[in-house]
């Protein structure tokens, strides 16, 4: 039990000096969902805009993204 316990306080230490001395886990996933939130606010607002852009160019929201270069590596 001690061995074990010693060797995951290890890896924590391990962990901490690869995260840095001064960083805190906890701020930096905290500040990692403030980005996906604000990163999905303007995703949504994207979105508002390109169905009515697509719809008066006569196109598909697909090639809107496509033409304004909105696409991800992903799509």
């Amino acid at each position: 039990q001690r061995e074990y316990v010693e060797q995951l306080q290890a890896e924590i230490n391990a962990l901490q000096a690869r995260l840095g001395e001064d960083e805190k886990a906890e701020t930096i996933v905290s500040n990692h969902i403030k980005l996906l939130h604000r990163y999905n606010e303007a995703k949504d607002a994207t979105q508002v805009w390109t169905g009515p852009l697509a719809s008066l160019k006569g196109t598909t929201v697909r090639q809107i993204y496509i033409d304004m270069d909105l696409l991800d590596d992903a799509n």
